[in-house]
């Protein structure tokens, strides 16, 4: 019995060993620090729908599958594997059996905490149930709605369970009511994230568990406000030498609006990479500090970085005077996107907004027709727009009145929305009253419809127009015109752009998915429901110690993988002798 005893003992101490002893990368350790323009409107993933959100619940919480972030492919998570039937209707993802969620009260032990298919299934189940407000999560919307099979009548109230979802032992089989091309990348996006059913059903979903790297810590309100995750000790995944992941002790988020800060931050080396440059210090900072980018090893490094990522206006359709697309069509030929890309953004953009929502970069999205798209877009034209402004009735703006423009306040869109009342006000004779707020505020209003004019940004949450286009699909308009449109936030509704959208996510091929989409856009600018202005191309440094870190298209940050290390000469060297 004392033998039996004292073995028990052992064992435990040995597992707690083994716990806190598991092999370690030679560079690991340190924090790493990144500047934010805003804080996470919210931490529940199904309702995430801005990208400072998903940044942060990106490093806390997992999906099934999600993104590489140096080839932004889809890869396994928490399933080690998945299938797909012949007909691409059917998946089967097969759960890793070793992955813990994150230490928290709802759980009696460590065991207590293994991933189950339990918690897979609460969380589409929760991703197909209406909120406190009866509205539909975003994760819905996105993801399961009219594609997974039972999702529909689940939220409806008309079925107890979704009835393409089943379980097999530790497999998950999602059935699918036609087949998408893009149903893996969506389940990869931050939507489709599981959470815990205990600490869901314990009521402490607000305390954002996930099974992620890193861990939320602690939060620092007030003028320099913070976020610090830790260390996942439990982190499942290992690198390929066995070392246990992630590398980093902490990852600091500093939330500060204005750019100028952020740079000031960056020089003095409180933050260790930046995210585009305040446009007034551009010049100064790449051409000031040359010798840093090009001395062997530099001390920083530089990336222009073209991003799915565009910034438009957006009409409220609600607003008579909008109704008439010559007026839209008007406002487009006034802005001289040119001048805003030239004196405003100092270039730092990839493209100006002559196509439509979707980004033109044919490498991330092959086969979408851009040529079509622009010979229906918007150059600047002032006469063309006073002419169409007359046929609407309107001629020198006389009778229109004056529009309100909604915007988040930051240095660059502040300075947008200046520039752009100013044109229209040249061009068509309308005062444009700009209105700054913060961009919780504008996310409201926009979807509240409080506003005539809305700016937004949109970030490609994969690589396909669909990402951007389901902006503007009809079917996420509700019927009453005064509750909240969350998503499709200008209240558009288009029949042929609807039916091209519908046969686009319908499409049994890849190819003709895109052909689809891009007829889909046609008919968006011909009927234009936004104001494309630019499509982004950020400047981004990092400090060159800042090692495996990988900007991609879709501005997805993963750290699991990054390391802190300053460059030797000779390290340097053979690096990059190798790689010539």
């Amino acid at each position: 019995m004392k033998f039996l005893c004292l073995s028990l003992i052992l064992l435990i101490v040995l597992s707690s060993c083994s716990d806190d002893e598991r092999k370690q990368f030679e560079y690991s350790g340190g924090s790493l620090t990144m500047a934010l323009e805003n804080e996470p409107s919210t931490y529940i993933p199904r309702d995430i729908r801005d990208y400072y959100s998903a940044t942060v619940l990106n490093q806390i919480g997992e999906g099934l599958v999600g993104f590489d972030p140096a080839t932004v492919k889809v890869v396994p998570k928490l399933a080690k594997e998945w299938s797909k039937s012949d007909d691409g209707k059917t998946y089967t993802f097969t759960l890793r059996e070793d992955v813990y969620f994150h230490e928290h009260e709802a759980f009696v032990s460590k065991e207590d905490r293994l991933l189950t298919p339990d918690d897979v299934v609460k969380s589409f189940e929760m991703a197909c149930t209406l909120d406190a407000d009866g509205q539909e999560p975003y994760a819905y919307s996105m993801v399961f709605k009219s594609l997974l099979k039972g999702a529909d009548e689940f939220l409806e109230g008309k079925a107890k369970k979704i009835s393409g979802v089943t379980v097999d032992g530790n497999q998950i089989k999602m059935e699918l009511a036609h087949e998408d091309h893009n149903f893996l990348n969506k389940m990869a996006t931050v939507s489709a994230y599981i959470g815990s059913k205990k600490v869901m059903e314990s009521g402490a979903e607000t305390d954002v568990i996930g099974t992620g790297p890193f861990i939320y810590d602690t939060y620092k309100d007030g003028d320099e406000a913070s976020l610090i995750l830790t260390k996942n000790k439990d982190y499942y995944i290992q690198d390929e030498e066995g070392n246990a992941l992630p590398y980093l002790d902490s990852l600091v988020f500093v939330f500060q609006s204005r750019k100028l800060e952020q740079l000031d931050m960056f020089e003095s080396g409180k933050l260790d990479l930046i995210i585009g440059l305040p446009t007034s210090r551009i010049t100064r900072m790449l051409e000031g500090r040359i010798q840093d980018f090009n001395s062997k090893p530099p001390k920083l490094v530089l990336a222009n970085n073209p991003l799915l990522e565009s910034h438009f206006y957006f009409f409220n359709m609600n607003d008579e005077r909008f109704k008439d697309p010559l007026v839209r069509q008007a406002f487009n030929f006034a802005v001289d996107k040119e001048t805003i890309g030239r004196e405003i953004l100092r270039n730092q953009y990839y493209d100006v907004g002559d196509y439509g929502v979707t980004p033109p970069i044919s490498k991330a999205l092959r086969g979408y027709d851009f040529s079509g798209v622009k010979e229906v877009g918007y150059a600047y034209d002032p006469e063309k727009a006073r002419k169409l402004m007359a046929q609407a009735g309107y001629p020198n703006g006389e009778g229109f009145g004056s529009v309100s423009l909604r915007y988040n306040i930051d240095d660059t869109h502040s300075a947008v929305a200046d520039e752009f009342a100013k044109q229209i006000f040249k061009v068509l004779g309308i005062n444009v009253n700009i209105d700054g707020s913060s961009f919780e505020q504008l996310n409201d209003d926009g979807t509240n419809g409080q506003g005539d004019i809305f700016r937004t940004g949109w970030s490609g949450d994969y690589p396909s127009p669909e990402t951007f286009l389901m902006n503007f699909y009809g079917k996420f308009v509700p019927d009453n015109s005064s509750d909240p449109s969350p998503i499709n936030k200008s209240r558009y509704k288009n029949h042929l752009f609807d039916e091209f959208y519908t046969q686009a996510t319908n499409a049994a091929k890849l190819s003709d998915q895109m052909k689809l989409f891009s007829k889909a856009e046609i008919e968006l600018l011909k009927d234009p429901p936004i104001i494309p202005l630019w499509y982004t191309g950020d400047i981004e440094i990092t400090q060159s110690y800042v090692r495996d870190f990988h900007f991609n298209a879709i501005n997805y940050f993963n750290f699991t993988r990054v390391y802190l290390k300053e460059w030797t000469a000779e390290e340097y060297q053979e690096k990059h002798s190798a790689q010539n």
